[in-house]
């Protein structure tokens, strides 16, 4: 395309009429948006940060409020009726860090005297805030002779901002839950309800008998209404690709998926907006905010890092999170680290989903700030991954060896007696794969074939390496090395005409070292 069809990047623009406006990219989410308004009435949506869940609320104001010019062009504009317009209030809790049940409260107050103010309505002396939300609901309706419209953006953020002290995670979600509670009653008077966030609390803790909630979170019609579509990027976007690889750009951002593998994965906006305007790959999304408490919990609870690219989940251990129960699954597929690969059921109901990392920059830049966690410190890690980069550029196995070796010699001797990890035979193993994984190579876990599963293949260069992995007590064995002949795991790879390199990786338990180093090429 021409340059001057080249439109603007709206890169952190989260309101409609700017984007529309301003000569910005828009991806046109009102078929989505159409079936939305149509089909219920109280909907809850999850996911991860940074993925357009305000712009996605901004566009539906607009479009209750009638802002018919905005729509110009798009699906819905010819489908709508723009005569039918509805009070709309929209609370966020985006914005801010609460460390108090008393600023949330102040911070309720201001928002609801705001959009009391937009509407036009009187000031009730209302002293709680129930009372005060009840009452502008109720009021709303009157004045304006239509349902009204709630739409409460990041609905749990003062959770999770405190989610690491749990007494005033608690203090703040009785808060909130003060503020939702009013949904209930308030039924006669709205036309649509719809809370956004990162987590899905449950409806017991937070919501108080809204048991009409319909969460759409990995409901198949609704997986696209955020994020981009790999046809978003070739079409919308088109104009900007030239210069860029596009299969790297696949790799690297798409992935996303809430649903079955037959629903369409997308790509984190913010990813895709800062790669078209820097020309260069990077982990945008990832470098933006990665919560502590998430690197914290992963580190009291030992994970296995292998196993972080397939884990698997029931639909219902997904959805459950609270300040006393966070399970491992849940929180990293709702903070967007991992995402469904594939959805199995074996009985009627009962939902099993496969998951894994979306793409090579949440693996890479996960294993890269988890090195720390299984003993490797920020500026060692650099040495060791600059050095094993080059390493395999050059395809020396001899160096290989020698590389790893002194990365197991290098974890302090103290780190092994005070970090519960070190109970794990998987220790190993976990230090091995985020070493590669930081880099952003291709690598497999658990690769199989015909007669099992190699522990780890890499693709490199235009070389394969195969890595099986076994714990000795002392003495090394030659286990590992027999393991991957005898089981033919290389077979695979044999018509891809790339050299394939065996390697037996033994660990002694008591050496803490790798004692042996087996590698056959083929």
């Amino acid at each position: 395309m021409a340059d001057h069809q080249r439109l603007r990047l709206p890169i952190g623009i989260q309101t409609f009429s700017e984007i529309r406006e301003g000569g910005y990219y828009y991806v046109d989410k009102t078929p989505i948006i159409e079936r939305l308004v149509h089909q219920n009435k109280y909907y809850f949506l999850s996911r991860p940060r940074r993925f357009g869940k305000s712009l996605l609320l901004d566009t539906l104001r607009c479009l209750f409020e009638g802002r018919q010019s905005l729509f110009e062009g798009l699906y819905i504009h010819d489908r709508w009726d723009w005569q039918h317009t509805h009070p709309v209030i929209r609370l966020s809790f985006a914005d801010g860090v609460h460390k108090t049940r008393q600023e949330l409260d102040d911070h309720i107050w201001h928002q609801l005297n705001t959009q009391r103010e937009k509407l036009g309505l009187p000031h009730p002396p209302a002293k709680l805030i129930s009372a005060e939300f009840s009452s502008l609901i109720r009021q709303a309706h009157a004045h304006y002779g239509q349902g009204v419209v709630v739409l409460i953006d990041e609905y749990d953020k003062p959770i999770l901002d405190n989610i690491l002290e749990p007494e005033r995670a608690r203090e703040l979600r009785e808060g909130l839950k003060n503020l939702y509670s009013v949904l209930k009653d308030a039924d006669p008077h709205l036309h649509l309800a719809l809370l956004t966030g990162v987590s899905k609390f449950s409806k017991v803790s937070l919501f108080s008998g809204l048991n009409n909630l319909n969460d759409i979170t990995l409901d198949a019609p609704f997986s696209t209404i955020c994020g981009y579509a790999d046809e978003d990027i070739d079409t919308v976007f088109a104009p900007e690709l030239p210069g860029l690889d596009r299969e790297a750009i696949r790799t690297w951002y798409n992935g996303y998926r809430w649903g079955g593998s037959e629903v369409t994965s997308v790509y984190n906006p913010f990813d895709v907006l800062l790669l078209l305007q820097k020309r260069e790959f990077g982990p945008y999304w990832f470098e933006s905010a990665t919560p502590t408490f998430l690197i914290d919990l992963l580190k009291q609870r030992g994970i296995f890092t292998p196993q972080l690219d397939r884990l698997q989940a029931r639909a219902q251990l997904l959805g459950r999170f609270d300040v006393d129960d966070i399970t491992t699954e849940g929180l990293l597929f709702q903070t967007g680290y991992i995402t469904i690969k594939e959805m199995q059921e074996p009985m009627l109901g009962y939902r099993l989903y496969t998951l894994g990392f979306p793409n090579l920059e949440v693996e890479s830049s996960l294993n890269d700030l988890l090195l720390p966690v299984l003993g490797i410190g920020h500026s060692e890690a650099q040495t060791h991954q600059l050095s094993l980069m080059d390493i395999l550029q050059r395809h020396d196995l001899a160096g290989l060896e020698a590389h790893l070796k002194a990365l197991y010699a290098g974890l302090p001797h103290d780190w092994y007696r005070n970090n519960p990890i070190a109970r794990y035979e998987g220790h190993y193993a976990s230090v091995f794969y985020s070493h590669f994984a930081a880099l952003g190579l291709q690598i497999t876990v658990e690769d199989s074939s015909h007669h099992g599963k190699v522990d780890m293949t890499v693709d490199f260069g235009g070389h394969i390496y195969l890595f099986e992995f076994k714990v000795v007590e002392q003495l090394p064995e030659g286990r590992a090395l027999e393991q991957i002949k005898a089981r033919g795991y290389a077979d695979k790879y044999r018509a891809s005409g790339k050299p394939i390199h065996l390697i037996g990786v033994e660990f002694s338990s008591e050496q803490r070292q790798i004692v042996a180093f087996d590698i056959e090429t083929l």
